[in-house]
């Protein structure tokens, strides 16, 4: 049988970890000013659940409070399949971009150096650490970026390069903070293919911000409309895009539109499964 909180099937020795992050009640207050009030939400094992909402909303803030970088009130909780409390799990995060020195020499496998060893990356990298990243890099089809100066990569390429360094070790929890923004389409469709079989080998939870609704729509198992520093809806990518609040805050047009997109291929998936 199926966990009541997993996408994986559930026996006596289940090795998902972490199965679910639940968040009651929490609210985070900065400067005498409300960020997020009374926010529910469970987050489940081998699912990418998606925050949206307009600039300003709390996403940030939400992401913060998880990993425990402000203070809140209110409860957040990591359970294990018998949903029993675990410890802070282990949590993975790529960024929106990396600030660097575009012409610095520092390659790939210094990067990788320097965050393993905390030394200096001019006093070089051992055979044991080169196969540690090249293993790394092959998770995300970026093998051949080893050498590669970091200011010579493509966007596409360096975002690949930081979800390998966030899978080392491989985490419970995976932050991706608008993780392509400026990214060109094959770069981001090749991103996201790669988290997809990612979450699903190692029952990755998985939390997105993204503006970009159509990558939402198309990636995303469920969907959190974050806005007026609470959450407004919640559900599946067809029920939130169908939802009210959706539509007056991104449009009707495209809200209503990628509803129906997405509640036709929710239709196929369920089909192919039951055939």
């Amino acid at each position: 049988m199926k966990n009541k909180c997993c996408n994986h099937e559930l026996n006596e020795e289940c090795g998902c970890g972490l199965c679910r992050t639940r968040i009651n009640h929490l609210r985070v207050t900065l400067n005498n000013k409300e960020i997020l009030r009374d926010i529910n939400l469970e987050i489940y094992c081998g699912d990418l659940t998606a925050v949206i909402g307009p600039n300003g909303a709390g996403k940030t803030t939400l992401f913060k409070a998880i990993l425990g970088e402000i203070p809140h009130t209110g409860t957040i909780e990591f359970l294990d399949p018998k949903d029993n409390q675990k410890g802070r799990p282990l949590i993975g995060y790529v960024p929106q971009k990396l600030d660097f020195d575009n012409s610095s020499p520092v390659t790939v496998l210094d990067l990788f150096t320097a965050t393993y060893n905390r030394f200096p990356v001019w006093l070089g990298s051992s055979q044991k650490t080169k196969k540690r990243v090249q293993k790394n890099l092959t998770l995300v089809q970026a093998e051949h970026l080893l050498n590669r100066r970091l200011g010579a990569l493509s966007g596409g390429e360096l975002q690949r390069v930081l979800l390998a360094l966030a899978l080392d070790p491989v985490p419970n929890l995976l932050f991706l903070d608008e993780p392509v923004s400026g990214i060109d389409q094959k770069g981001l469709e090749l991103f996201y293919d790669i988290v997809s079989r990612l979450r699903q080998d190692y029952d990755l939870s998985i939390i997105l911000v993204s503006h970009d609704l159509n990558l939402v729509a198309k990636y995303a198992d469920r969907v959190i409309l974050l806005n007026h520093a609470t959450i407004e809806c919640c559900g599946t990518a067809a029920e939130v895009f169908d939802n009210e609040k959706v539509i007056e805050t991104f449009g009707m047009g495209w809200a209503k539109g990628n509803a129906e997109s997405k509640r036709k291929e929710e239709e196929q998936a369920n089909d192919r499964t039951m055939v």
